[in-house]
């Protein structure tokens, strides 16, 4: 088995799906809750480069002070986007999930199936009852 991490909030319905997905595959992961324990610096531009995404990708902007602290301003460089995302870790987009196979913000849920080493062991539905896999394990 291998080392899989997921960054959650388990507020969150697609973070919570994540966590089911992996589970389902027979993985216990590491779960980092990030709003109680953040990364620190180092740990967060690393997984920005793991995921291969640009800095504005990963800040969330729904639920939190994206809007008024002016975010959207292409005025503030990737460093400066970080230092936010380490002052108020509610704009670190969720789930990321980092596995043998890649780093991936898990958005949709289903995209943690892309970088999970073990199969589905069987069906899974999102909390909203979206069917995702089947009884054998295959995505729908």
């Amino acid at each position: 088995m291998g080392d899989i991490t997921i960054y959650h909030n388990p507020a969150c319905g697609t973070s919570r799906n994540v966590l089911a997905l992996i589970r389902n595959s027979g993985e216990e992961p590491t779960v980092i809750e990030y709003l109680k324990t953040p990364p620190d610096r180092a740990t967060l531009t690393a997984l920005i480069a793991a995921m291969g995404v640009p800095v504005r990708t990963v800040l969330r902007e729904k639920g939190t002070p994206y809007a008024e602290l002016g975010l959207d301003a292409p005025k503030w460089s990737d460093e400066q986007l970080i230092g936010f995302m380490l002052q108020h870790p509610i704009l670190i987009n969720r789930p990321i999930v980092v596995t043998p196979l890649g780093t991936r913000l898990c958005r949709p849920s289903e995209a943690v199936l892309d970088i999970l080493p073990q199969p589905q062991r069987g069906a899974f539905s999102k909390e909203d009852g979206e069917a995702v896999v089947d009884a054998q394990g295959h995505r729908v």
